[in-house]
């Protein structure tokens, strides 16, 4: 079995990676780019594998450098790596083994997750019961009965309760009879008494069922204490070494993260924090598993890449051989703690970026933003933001300034109210979606791969373990609606330059969002049911670099608050 594997490809003319790359914002390296394209044309040949790869699976390969002497100059090769399991094994020849192996059949993880699957199986039998669902059936009928014994008894009174409030009415009563009347109401009070308390006794039956439903109950609080505790069990396994040779369990890591990345926590949230569990699924991702094999092995890890093989799912977008960063929930507090230099990766200083004015009045103004400029400020602090740059223009604004957002990565523009009036003008014709929006996007599709115009309807919610990356979940997911219009082949209009002359692979868009769901038209335009054609350079959903997302918000037409005249701007983008 083969771990470590030399390089079988040619350097030449290509320079050997110094230091480790960001798992979380890289281009590939060259020599990355060819030793995955050597695994792909292993997994190409791979046939035991191709049923279940094809579905969707991420590769990854390292770069490390041996510990050599002086006189032997430098030793790299590479190890390679697969998410998760395949065929139910994460110990495959030529791949890094898992972190931790749980899945020995004979050993603790297996013998006590089939103390939960049988207990999985006595609910479900419980459940199927035939005789408990026919007596299900009989109790809601007797309630029912029950129900309506109640409520034609206390018609009855009502009735009573009329004649004799009539009767009352009428006067002249005799004190015989006023007396009858009180003892017909206290005897018809304690009747409802008696029948409320014949009917609350339960039966046999109901009896046996209540002691059936508590039955299964016990069990279900049984199997999350059995499940949450082999949760528990299974991440104190992983422990996840650093250069330094340190070791931390998966516990551990999330827990200090949270503690470390809220330094001014209450007392009670910081008691939140130290109960944080990790996401299912925690080191077993390409990243972890590859360095935890090179610190193990006193390798150097140098250069990184993780690339996606087969179908998208159903929720995320995945494109077949395209590279992917290291994902947010589950690997980057593990990524933290093994390579401490991400942290700084993670905070590298950003371009200075300006905002154009477009129009401004006393109520208002419209400015654009560049792509790579945040709308408001983020994490970090001191990040030039949409929202510093205006409140230091418009320190007497009484307005909070920020109407509505568009993503960092997305220039266009922006409507910017001073006035608390204003603002909340503006915000009533967003709601009632008053407001119309034009942007322009190139996406990577040939022409005649889109119908010239339609509409677009996929419900969105945020991917909890890879934020800010959003999904297409038809159950849970909140109503999004783009309208969109192809513009024509964008050709030589992307690049600007002679080498890429004819070329028709992209295609310019307009889009008109009827909703403002965060990424909308970024997921409409690259999930396989949309136009399954992502924005040329979205680093979170595309399928091709280029220097910045390709999405401009070209025009905005909205009622002026103040004085009820329609504005209308426009601002053509610059690709």
């Amino acid at each position: 079995m083969m771990i470590l594997h030399p390089f079988h490809i040619s350097s030449t003319g290509t320079d050997f990676p110094e230091k480790m790359n960001n798992p979380f914002d890289y281009e590939p390296h060259p020599l990355c780019i060819q030793i995955c394209k050597e695994l792909q044309t292993y997994l190409e040949n791979k046939k035991e594998w191709r049923e279940e790869i094809d579905r969707g699976k991420m590769f990854g390969v390292l770069i490390v450098e041996k510990p050599s002497d002086i006189h032997e100059g430098r030793q790299l090769g590479y190890l390679a790596a697969y998410s998760g399991q395949i065929g139910g094994r994460s110990d495959w020849d030529d791949f890094v083994p898992a972190v931790f192996d749980y899945l020995q059949p004979d050993g603790y993880f297996k013998t006590h997750e089939a103390e939960i699957t049988h207990i999985n199986e006595s609910i479900l039998r419980l459940e199927k019961d035939e005789r408990m669902q026919k007596a299900r059936t009989l109790i809601a009928d007797l309630l029912a009965q029950r129900q309506q014994a109640i409520a034609g008894f206390q018609e009855k009174m009502k009735e009573k309760k009329a004649q004799r409030d009539l009767r009352r009415k009428q006067g002249n009563l005799s004190a015989e009879e006023e007396q009858a009347m009180t003892k017909e109401s206290q005897f018809m009070k304690a009747e409802l008494r008696r029948l409320k308390k014949s009917l609350a006794e339960k039966t046999t039956l109901e009896t046996e069922y209540e002691d059936y439903q508590n039955n299964i109950s016990r069990l279900k609080q049984l199997r999350k204490q059995l499940s949450d505790a082999l949760q528990q069990w299974l991440f104190a396994q992983f422990r996840m070494l650093n250069a330094e040779g340190e070791e931390k369990d998966l516990l551990e890591i999330f827990r200090d993260t949270a503690l470390e990345d809220q330094p001014n926590l209450s007392l009670l949230s910081k008691r939140a924090a130290l109960k944080m569990v990790p996401p299912a699924g925690s080191g077993e991702c390409c990243e972890p598993k590859l360095l935890q094999y090179a610190f193990r092995h006193h390798l150097k890890p140098l250069q990184m890449a993780m690339f996606w093989w087969g179908e998208s799912p159903k929720e995320e977008i995945r494109h077949h051989l395209q590279f992917y960063p290291a994902c947010n929930g589950k690997c980057k507090p593990i990524l933290r703690w093994m390579l401490p230099e991400v942290n700084t990766m993670l905070n590298h200083a950003s371009q200075p970026l300006t905002l154009e004015t477009l129009y401004e009045d006393r109520e208002l103004a419209v400015i654009c933003k560049p792509a790579g400029m945040l709308s408001v400020p983020g994490k970090e602090p001191g990040v030039t933001s949409v929202y510093s740059i205006m409140r230091r223009k418009y320190p007497e604004a009484t307005g909070p300034l920020i109407v509505h957002r568009l993503d960092m990565a997305t220039s266009g523009l922006m409507v910017i109210a001073k006035t608390e009036f204003a603002y909340h003008r503006l915000q009533e014709q967003f709601a009632s979606h008053q407001i119309q929006k034009k942007y322009v996007a190139i996406v990577c599709a040939k022409e005649g791969s889109i119908q010239p115009e339609g509409i677009l309807s996929l419900p969105l919610m945020p991917d909890y373990l890879d934020r800010p990356r959003q999904i297409v979940n038809h159950e849970q997911g909140k109503e999004a609606i783009t309208e969109y219009k192809v513009l024509g082949n964008a050709g030589n209009d992307v690049f600007g330059n002679k080498e890429n002359e004819g070329n028709n692979q992209h295609l310019r868009l307009a889009l008109y969002p009827q909703t403002g769901r965060t990424h909308q038209l970024r997921v409409h335009c690259a999930h396989r049911e949309g136009l399954n054609a992502p924005i040329l350079g979205d680093p979170l959903y595309g399928c091709e670099k280029a220097p910045r997302l390709y999405l401009h918000a070209e025009s905005i037409r909205f009622t002026h608050p103040l004085s009820g005249k329609e504005i209308f701007i426009e601002r053509k983008a610059d690709f």
